[in-house]
């Protein structure tokens, strides 16, 4: 029976609001402080890239470097599952939901890995807390990457695989 609810047993959960949740409800998903660090040290070792342009559908990383198209996110720890900093255990009256909006940003990022790699780009994908800790170490990498030989450059699944100082991404 139209507009008969009751019995809609794929009703979506809605997010019960929280005071331990508050501090995200205005989080910026675009120049956060480390994208912008980031930024910043890169175009210091003088790359030059375009700030978040489209390069797949559905697929805006952080910045690009174009002449060597390599795409770069710059990961939340909290958003992305950051070994060292992501949620360990999810509690509370949205802990289903949470757990279902990091598995969606988990297979988000594995799509457009592999979308990019599809449209022949590379991937670096790096932490923020590891531009916190070491920003120029960062935009060494990047630089790094960039500069790699096409050749042996990328994994199967077209993140970039190389050694680094920073932790993998490559394993999701």
């Amino acid at each position: 029976m139209k507009g008969d609810t009751d019995h809609d047993e794929s009703r979506r959960q809605t997010w019960v609001s929280t005071s331990a949740g508050s501090h995200l409800l205005h989080r910026r998903s675009r120049d956060t402080t480390p994208e912008l660090q980031l930024r910043r040290e890169v175009h210091r070792l003088g790359l030059r890239f375009r700030v978040h342009k489209r390069v797949t559908p559905r697929c805006t990383p952080d910045f690009v470097l174009p002449r060597w198209q390599l795409a770069v996110f710059v990961d939340g720890c909290f958003w992305h599952g950051c070994p060292q900093h992501g949620m360990k255990r999810f509690k509370g009256p949205n802990a289903q939901l949470w757990r279902e909006k990091f598995e969606a940003n988990l297979e988000r990022d594995r799509r457009n890995n592999a979308s990019l790699a599809e449209a022949g780009w590379r991937v670096v994908r790096v932490w923020e807390c590891d531009v916190h800790s070491d920003a120029t170490g960062a935009a060494r990498l990047v630089r790094d990457r960039a500069y790699e030989d096409t050749a042996d450059r990328t994994s199967s699944n077209g993140s970039v695989a190389a050694s680094s100082p920073f932790p993998s991404r490559d394993d999701r």
